[in-house]
């Protein structure tokens, strides 16, 4: 019987198949693409670049080693060259496509003349061809990659109907709709900008009382009110600095093996107080990079520098040090590319990159301003792991707690005299050289520092060192850096950037999708003296940040990813921003500022599994924090590389090994089980339980006061009849089980107050139920 089932569902499957066949249906692609139409203007960039990068650059691109049939494709100056192998005749013929053998190798049929090969698994579709064919018409022009160009400010759009235009990016943005016949929505209620300006400036919910001063205030800039307080409070930077330290992989411990403790938190309230105090872009990125080589350098500047120093460092016997050492010069170099100009250096390594124009040759040449650094004192025994106590050697800067107190304005520091912070510090001239294959053992050929020409040639007036290096990254003239930062605030606020790949503007990145509005933002970011604060107002002013972000029918087909921006976006929080949320819903957040990394609860016995350095004391046993430690933000939980904190990866943090700039979005059932069954969530419940019970009375507004706690706005009838109904009937369960009442509300070291169990618990399960809505966790 069995058989004869799997025997039907076969042939059931089979029968579908061939009609889908008939139907078509597996032509559709094909058909589809034979039916768009070619552009009037075909543009070297956004038409032609990517179909040759994607088809023809492995084997006629960049890297010298693969070439083949001695055709570069990637260069105007080698594309018009005459073929070697086959004299006579060139891949491109401006003007015609039928002298252009490029042309009539994508075109025929011919296996052993097809490109790209049939055993490659590439291919062009029908409209790819008709744009090549068009290209080669229009006189085949080469263009500099589009994000290698120096930004301008092209003019703002003319609409045609000017009808909620708040800025100039809305003249860009509604621009792009206009010609997709497609309306902006409407304006977000006052409730829910006040909570997304919140969340995305400070990475907290607005407090309760804040939200009915500001809902007061009927002035005609109450937009800009709103903005200046979150961007005025000490949490503004915690929530900057939380999406800078993946990027700086900042971590407390060494990682590798034995993975042992080190203290860079002092290098973290560095940056904390840099961006409260809307230090210039362009001055941040120099203290991190050469802040120690600037003339009398402070004690802050060299501070900054630890930055290069968060990298991972092994601790183990044994080792190859000048593998060792090479390897942390190669991140340093790598964080530059990915992290702070979007490129994706670390291809160029072992090989000359395939698909951009950066060579071996310039990778180790960047690599060459790193690798003066004296890398003395990194290696530490176990005593001195164990006991937090490193070398005085110079990669160390000594601070007391009174001198940290001064330079970062913090006050209440918990622990120490003296703390010791790794940086930056040069040793004498060093001779770099290309490693073959990236192999430390493996020199070449020498060079001297330098940067690729291709992306902005290094001025002969800079020094060749990191300070010269910082200048040439931050010289406005530079086509990246700003371009990569403003990208990367759009995607802070919007949930994408207006490069989708924040991490790689390469030819291999994705295309802008309104590119002169990201030259635009990053000309104008750079005229207002790169300040931060500047940008995200401007942004956030716009009407097309203030929209509705409600899902629309009419965008399904047009834009069912919102890469338009006809709504705002609604993406999910950080696992940070969740637990920090609802800390600050609940009143326990510790909103103390600064100062070294804490242990909130963790699953018993993970700590444990993961350490294979032996017996360490302090460092093979979890000990959670105490009293306010317990509840401080997220951004200050002991990060260890081997185990980051749990619930947190659970929400897709990184592990730190190294930069990462853009982190994935995954949707999985443990992070549902995590929502419901984390001690933290549970504690939090019941703390806020309690205190409504404390503070109302009025048993008929105690859910509705939670709800409003929680969402920052009035339930709905039907919500608040649901919840209602949900605290009632979880309230007669436990009058009539008191003793489970009491071991649910036991959860949690906060102080217990004395309120009755049963209602405690059942509210407390009411208020579970809000911090595991969708809308709870999300950002819209």
């Amino acid at each position: 019987m069995k058989q004869k089932i799997v025997i039907i569902a076969i042939l059931a499957v089979l029968l579908t198949l061939l009609y889908a066949f008939k139907a078509g249906v597996f032509n559709e692609g094909e058909d589809a693409y034979a039916n768009l139409k070619v552009p009037d203007v075909i543009d070297y960039n956004f038409h032609i670049k990517p179909i040759l990068s994607d088809n023809c650059y492995t084997c006629h691109g960049p890297d010298a080693n693969k070439r083949k049939a001695g055709l570069r494709l990637d260069l105007e100056e080698t594309a018009f060259l005459e073929l070697k192998e086959n004299p006579g005749n060139y891949a491109l013929v401006s003007g015609k496509p039928g002298e252009s053998l490029l042309y009539g190798h994508i075109m025929t049929d011919d296996p052993n003349l097809m490109m790209p090969p049939p055993d490659s698994k590439l291919a062009l579709n029908s409209y790819e061809k008709k744009l090549i064919r068009k290209w080669i018409q229009q006189g085949a022009k080469f263009e500099k990659h589009w994000a290698f160009i120096p930004p301008t400010k092209k003019e703002v759009p003319t609409l045609e109907v000017l009808d909620g235009v708040q800025n100039e990016i809305d003249g860009f943005i509604f621009k792009k709709l206009e010609e997709h016949n497609v309306l902006p929505s409407e304006r977000a209620s006052l409730e829910t900008l006040i909570r997304r300006v919140s969340l995305d400036l400070t990475g907290l919910p607005p407090q309760r009382e804040q939200v009915q001063k500001l809902l007061a205030d009927t002035s005609e800039a109450t937009m800009a009110k709103i903005i200046d307080k979150f961007l005025a409070s000490p949490a503004y930077g915690e929530r900057m600095t939380q999406s800078w330290l993946d990027l700086a992989r900042y971590a407390d411990s060494h990682g590798y093996q034995d993975d042992s403790y080190r203290t860079m938190w002092p290098w973290r309230d560095w940056v904390i107080h840099a961006f409260n105090e809307n230090m210039p872009y362009d001055d941040f990125l120099t203290l991190q990079l050469a802040g120690d080589l600037l003339p009398n350098a402070t004690k802050e500047q060299i501070l900054a520098t630890g930055f290069n120093r968060n990298h991972p460092i092994t601790q183990e016997g044994g080792v190859i040090q000048e593998e060792y050492r090479t390897n942390y010069v190669l991140d340093r170099t790598n964080t530059l590319g990915k992290g702070i100009l979007g490129i994706t250096l670390e291809c160029a390594r072992c090989h000359d990159h395939k698909y951009d124009a950066i060579s071996q040759k310039d990778y180790f040449e960047l690599f060459a301003f790193f690798n003066q650094v004296n890398e003395k004192g990194l290696q530490m025994d176990a005593v001195q792991a164990a006991n937090q106590k490193f070398f005085a050697d110079p990669p160390y800067i000594e601070i007391s707690a009174k001198e940290t107190e001064d330079v970062l304005s913090f006050i209440n520091m918990k622990k120490t005299p003296k703390i010791k912070v790794m940086v930056m510090n040069d040793s004498a001239a060093k001779t770099t050289y290309i490693l073959n294959r990236g192999e430390y053992d493996q020199p070449t050929d020498s060079v001297k520092p330098n940067t690729p020409k291709t992306i902005f040639p290094f001025s002969e007036e800079f020094p060749e060192n990191r300070l010269g290096l910082a200048k040439w990254v931050t010289d406005k003239n530079n086509p990246l850096t700003a371009r990569v930062f403003v990208n990367r605030i759009w995607g802070m606020l919007f949930g994408r950037g207006l490069v989708e790949t924040s991490e790689d503007f390469g030819v291999q990145g994705s295309l802008p999708t309104h590119p002169e509005l990201l030259d635009w933002l990053a000309a104008d970011f750079m005229e207002h003296d790169w300040d931060v604060k500047y940008l995200l107002k401007k942004i956030m002013l716009s009407a097309t940040y203030q929209q509705k972000s409600e899902l629309r029918p009419d965008l399904k087909k047009v834009d069912s990813e919102n890469r338009l921006l006809a709504r705002a976006p609604r993406f999910r929080m950080s696992g940070e921003m969740i637990r920090d949320y609802i800390l600050a819903s609940s009143g326990l957040l510790n909103t103390e500022v600064g100062g070294p990394s804490v242990k909130p609860y963790q699953p018993p016995g993970l700590w444990e599994e993961t350490n294979a350095g032996g017996n360490r004391g302090i460092l093979t046993k979890y000990i959670p924090g105490e009293g306010d430690d317990l509840y401080r933000r997220s951004l200050y939980t002991f990060w260890k590389r081997t185990l980051p904190p749990p619930s947190m990866t659970i929400f897709d943090a990184p592990t730190r090994d190294f930069c990462e700039v853009r982190r994935q979005k995954t949707n999985t059932p443990l992070q549902a089980l995590a929502l419901q069954n984390d001690v933290q969530i549970l504690e939090a419940a019941r703390v806020l339980a309690q205190r409504t019970l404390v503070e109302k009375e009025d048993s008929n507004a105690i859910v509705e006061n939670i709800f409003q706690s929680l969402l920052v706005r009035s339930p709905k009838k039907e919500e608040l009849l649901t919840l209602n109904n949900y605290y009632h009937d979880a309230l007669e369960t436990y009058l009539n089980n008191v003793e489970d009442a009491k071991k649910l509300v036991a959860v949690g070291e906060y102080e217990q107050l004395d309120v009755d169990p049963a209602k405690t618990a059942a509210l407390m399960l009411t208020a579970q139920v809000i911090y595991n809505l969708d809308e709870t966790i999300t950002k819209e």
